[in-house]
C-alpha cells in the first residue's frame, strides 16, 4: 500500500532551523565585504613601492656620500687652518727680522754723523801713508835688501831657502877662485891686481853674492865673511857681530870692500867654520861659496903640495868646527883636480839640512 508523503511546507521548519541559515548568512555576507575593503585599501605600514624603494635607496647613498665628504672637508680646514698658522708665525719672525734691520740700518745713518766714524777715517788715511811709506822704502831696498839684475830674463830653480833671522854668508877668496883650471891658477896668480880681479871666475862669484844678498829678507841679519888663510869681514870691524839687513849703508859697505878684493893664498874652511861658531846667537842659515876642499888647516902644512886625501882630511876637520844643527847650503863652482870636492859637499849639505849646487857660469 503506498505511503502518504508528507508535503513541505514553510510551515513545517522549525523556527531555529530558520534563523541559523539567515544568521550563517548574514555571517557570509561579513567576510565577503572584509576581504574586499583589506584588497581596496593600502595598509599603512606598506605604502612604498618598488620604485619608491629604490629612490629611497639612492637618497641614502646620496646622504651617507654626503656626510664622509664633509668629513673630508673639515679635516681640510684643520690642515689649512694649520698651515695658516705656520704661515702667520713665519709672517711675524720675518716682520721682527724686518724691523731689527731697519734699526740697524737707523743705527748706521746715524753713525755716518758720529765723530767715531771720522776718528776711524783718519785711522785709515794714517794707515795708508804707513803703507804707501813702506812700499817707498821697499823699491829702494829692493826685493829685499838689495836690487840685483843678472842677465837676460833667466829663472832657474836654486832650491836655496833664504830664511831666518840671521844669515851667515861665507865666500872662498883663496887664489882658486882666480879660475877652472889649474894652468890659468897659476898664470893670473901672477898678474896685477886689477887684472885678478877682473878673472872671469871671480867676478861671477862676485855675482852670485849680490844675488844672495838681495835675496834677505829685510827683517833679518846678516854677515859676510870671506876666507883664504884667515877670515874676515867684508864689513870693516864687523867681525863677530850681526848687522841688520835695513841698514843699507852696511850691505854697500860689504859690496865696497868686495870689489876691491883680489883672491890670494890658500884655503882655510877651519877657521872660517871657527869664526861662524863664533857668533852670537848662532847663524840660522849658512851659505858657502868655494870651489874645492881647504888645503890649510889648523896645523902647518909640512910640504908645498897636498893630495886630495889629506885635503878630504881637512875638511873632516873643519867640519867639526860648524855649529850645531845650522843648515849648511853649498854652492860650488869646482875647479880640475879635486875630484873629492863634490860628494863631501854634497854629504855636508844633507847632513845639514841644507841645499846642494853648482852654479852655471850664466847664473845668476
Amino acid at each position: 500500500m503506498a505511503r502518504n508523503r508528507r508535503q513541505l511546507t514553510p510551515f513545517s521548519l522549525s523556527f531555529l532551523d530558520i534563523m541559523s541559515c539567515g544568521f550563517g548568512a548574514a555571517v557570509l555576507l561579513f567576510l565577503i565585504i572584509k576581504h574586499n575593503i583589506d584588497n581596496t585599501i593600502p595598509s599603512p605600514v606598506n605604502t612604498t613601492t618598488p620604485v619608491h624603494q629604490s629612490e629611497v635607496s639612492l637618497l641614502e647613498e646620496e646622504i651617507l656620500k654626503g656626510k664622509k665628504n664633509l668629513v673630508e672637508i673639515k679635516n681640510t680646514i684643520d690642515e689649512v687652518d694649520k698651515e695658516i698658522n705656520i704661515t702667520q708665525g713665519l709672517a711675524r719672525k720675518i716682520t721682527e727680522e724686518i724691523e731689527q734691520l731697519s734699526s740697524q740700518h737707523d743705527d748706521l745713518i746715524a753713525m755716518s754723523d758720529n765723530t767715531e766714524l771720522d776718528a776711524l777715517k783718519t785711522e785709515l788715511l794714517k794707515l795708508e801713508q804707513q803703507k804707501k811709506i813702506l812700499e817707498q822704502k821697499l823699491d829702494e831696498t829692493g826685493e829685499a835688501s838689495r836690487k840685483f839684475s843678472g842677465d837676460g830674463d833667466r829663472a832657474y830653480v836654486t832650491g836655496l831657502k833664504m830664511s831666518g833671522k840671521r844669515l851667515l854668508i861665507l865666500l872662498d877668496s883663496s887664489a882658486s877662485m882666480l879660475d877652472e883650471t889649474i894652468v890659468n891658477i897659476l898664470r893670473r896668480r901672477n898678474m896685477s891686481e886689477d887684472r885678478k880681479r877682473t878673472a872671469p871666475k871671480w867676478q861671477h862669484t862676485i855675482k852670485i853674492v849680490e844675488w844672495l844678498s838681495a835675496k834677505l829678507p829685510i827683517d833679518s841679519q846678516f854677515q859676510i865673511y870671506h876666507f883664504n888663510i884667515d877670515t874676515e869681514s867684508l864689513v870693516p870691524n864687523s867681525k863677530g857681530k850681526w848687522l841688520d839687513v835695513k841698514d843699507k849703508n852696511k850691505l854697500d859697505s860689504a859690496f865696497k870692500t868686495l870689489n876691491q878684493l883680489t883672491p890670494t893664498q890658500g884655503t882655510n874652511l877651519e877657521k872660517a867654520f871657527i869664526a861662524a861658531n863664533q857668533l852670537n846667537p848662532k847663524p840660522d842659515n849658512i851659505y858657502l861659496i868655494t870651489d874645492g876642499l881647504p888645503t890649510l888647516g889648523s896645523k902647518a902644512p909640512r910640504s908645498t903640495t897636498i893630495s886630495g886625501a889629506d885635503r878630504f882630511k881637512l875638511f873632516n876637520q873643519a867640519v867639526d868646527k860648524l855649529p850645531g844643527r845650522t843648515p849648511v847650503n853649498i854652492l860650488l863652482t869646482p875647479i880640475e883636480g879635486d875630484p873629492y870636492a863634490a860628494i863631501a859637499y854634497w854629504r855636508l849639505s844633507r847632513a845639514t839640512a841644507g841645499s846642494f849646487m853648482s852654479p852655471s857660469n850664466d847664473w845668476p
